[in-house]
Formats: C-alpha cells, structure tokens, sequence
C-alpha cells in the first residue's frame, strides 16, 4: 500500500496478487542450474544468435510459469560483462517469470518475481513486458489488452529483423504503479533514473526465456522430469503448512563438456597457445542451430575438449 499525491491509498499489485494465477498455471517449469547455465550462455554469449530465432518461438501455453535459481544465473551473467548486484536478487534466492499468452503462443506479457534468499518474501517487478513475435520491421506490437500507456523499447545489437527485443517487445510499468508514479510528478531526471531501476529487475530475464522457448522447440525437446506432490503435500497440510505445487523439472539436452579435464603429460603440445576461453557461438540453417558450446582453447594441460559443437533440429 502507498499513499498517493491527493492523500488516496493505493494498492500497487504485487507478488500476492499473482500468487494464485501461478498456482493454477497448467504448466510449471524449473530449470536445473545446468539448463540456466546453457540458456544464459546462449542468450548472451559473444556471437550467440538466439534473437534471431523469432520465427521459432512460441510460448507452450497460455499461462505458463517458468523458474530458476539466482546463483548459476548469476554467475553466468558474470562471465559475460554483467555486474550483478543485489539488486537483482542476492545468489542464493530464485526468480520466475509470469507468461500470459495468446492461443498460438506468438503474443504476450511477462511479468518477473524474486526471492531475497534468506527470508521467504517473494518481489514482483513493477514493471511487465507485452510482445508480439510476428511484429514486422517498422511497426510497432500490440499489447493483448490492448491498454498503451507509456512504454520502452530496448535496442541489441543485432541488425534488421534478427532484433526480436527491439522489435517484438516493449516494457511499461504494470498499471497500479503507473498511476501512483503519474500521480508522484517526479521530475524528469528522478523518471530516469527510476525506469533503469525497475527496468533492471525484468531486462535480462527476458533472453533468458527466449532461449528457453528455442530449447523448448527443438524435436528432441529437453530433458524433463515431472515432479508430483499430492502425497507430500496431504502431511504438509496436517502440519499446517503451504502446500509444494506441481511442476516439471528441465535439464540440460547435454553435457557440460568444454570444462577442464587431466590429460596424460604425453599429450601436452611443445609451443602450444597460451590457454584461453572462446565464448559459445549460435549458426542457425534453416532448420538446424549449431551451437558452438563456450570451451577453452591453448596448452592441453589445462584439459581436453572432448566436443565444441551441438546440433539441434526444429520443425517447421
């Protein structure tokens, strides 16, 4: 609750009021921190091409729920340049991200939430992101509630169409805080400084679930594992507590192989390159990506990359 200008009280929508929508998702999703690992690292890698995917996108329902661990996500954004701070959740918590969608997957809102790690208080981003994948160049994507209010776009670098974030999304600040914000009348460099704050909390979690939904699209899928709690969840509630809800468990469609690994020292190059790390690359044809996975290049004494290419194929 906040107090507005005129002295009014005002509900600003938060983590509860999304509690039960989550609970009746048909479709829960949380990834193993290896999945994160290999989302983050497509979704950011040096070369990596999962926004230029956008024709092979699509959310796999109309309210789905998505979640992850802070730490893995984290220390992946690391190794790519992000300076992670608490502000975007302290290692130890989790974050989840609300899809609301159309029928065909193509259009939508997201919405992200965290956990502060030590205690059980879950945050929502105040602001939301509304996307349409089939936006042409040019043009500008419809929000599903058909509601425009004043919204941001964020610019990639990649060029023309292959620009899905720029070109398929805007952010906007979920209605309750739009109105006690409109209703504050900050001054313009405080409006500022107050978007990249809250845009900061929802940004980065949007590759992220991009390249969820192009893992989630190959033909062989990802690796996953139901998790049922009826059971559990009858002695949870003799002894007063919350219910577990029902999800599915996603891994990783492969190995970690580009880690180090001890070689025999008869295998050690004479004059090899200093050791090194080549980022992962992301070559889509057709209908096969080839993911060129992040591996160490240089003396062999560091360990031996056993495979640096992954091949997945999508249907039409």
């Amino acid at each position: 609750m906040r107090r507005g200008a005129d002295g009014r009280t005002i509900h600003l929508n938060n983590a509860a009021d999304c509690a039960q929508e989550v609970a009746g998702c048909p479709l829960r999703f949380v990834l193993a921190d290896d999945l994160t690992r290999l989302c983050t690292a497509l979704a950011y890698s040096k070369g990596a091409r999962s926004l230029a995917c956008g024709d092979l996108l699509r959310v796999p329902g109309e309210s789905v729920w998505l979640e992850w661990c802070n730490e893995p996500w984290q220390t992946e954004l690391k190794g790519y340049g992000f300076a992670v701070d608490a502000e975007r959740g302290p290692s130890g918590g989790r974050r989840g991200v609300l899809l609301r969608s159309s029928r065909d997957g193509r259009r939508g809102m997201l919405r992200s939430f965290w956990s502060t790690g030590a205690e059980p208080e879950v945050l929502a981003s105040s602001i939301e992101a509304y996307f349409d994948l089939d936006t042409e160049a040019g043009h500008e994507p419809d929000p599903q509630d058909a509601c425009r209010t004043s919204d941001i776009r964020i610019v990639s670098t990649a060029p023309g169409r292959e620009d899905v974030l720029s070109r398929c999304f805007r952010f906007r600040y979920e209605r309750s805080w739009s109105d006690y914000y409109a209703q504050a009348a900050l001054a313009p460099r405080a409006q500022e400084a107050l978007w990249r704050h809250a845009l900061g909390t929802i940004a980065l979690d949007v590759p992220l679930v991009l390249a969820f939904l192009l893992l989630l699209a190959t033909r062989t899928g990802l690796p996953q594992s139901p998790q049922r709690f009826a059971r559990l969840n009858r002695a949870r509630a003799l002894a007063g507590k919350a219910h577990l809800l029902d999800h599915i468990e996603v891994s990783a469609p492969l190995e970690a192989t580009y880690g180090p690994s001890s070689v025999p020292g008869a295998a050690r190059a004479r004059g090899a390159r200093r050791l090194h790390h080549v980022r992962g690359h992301l070559v889509r044809r057709g209908s096969q990506i080839f993911w060129r996975v992040p591996h160490l290049r240089g003396s062999v004494r560091a360990g031996a990359i056993r495979t640096r290419t992954v091949t997945w194929t999508l249907g039409r």
